[in-house]
């Protein structure tokens, strides 16, 4: 499923129009945003916790020339599923 989709079924389930779901959509993803940049995670309970992750410098290899090359550290976000959320699946 895409943002399209997701946004389709939105708007299907609450009965209104794709503007709208698109608005609630938006938001919802810009507060799970906000959140993860300010508290560094976001749980909403019986679906699971988003979570900012820090990754270590490395060293890894080019692709094309196989010469060792240094990674930066860098911050990203992981997901961890809720038990019902594991459960329904």
């Amino acid at each position: 499923m895409n943002k399209g989709e997701l946004i389709d079924a939105v708007a299907t389930e609450l009965k209104t129009s794709k503007a709208d779901a698109a608005r609630a959509v938006d938001a919802v993803l810009e507060c799970i945003t906000t959140g993860l940049r300010t508290d560094e995670k976001v749980t909403l309970v019986g679906f699971g916790t988003f979570q900012k992750r820090t990754r270590a410098a490395r060293t890894g290899m080019n692709p094309v020339t196989r010469a060792p090359m240094q990674i930066k550290a860098s911050k990203t976000c992981g997901f961890k599923p809720s038990v019902q959320l594991k459960g329904s699946l």
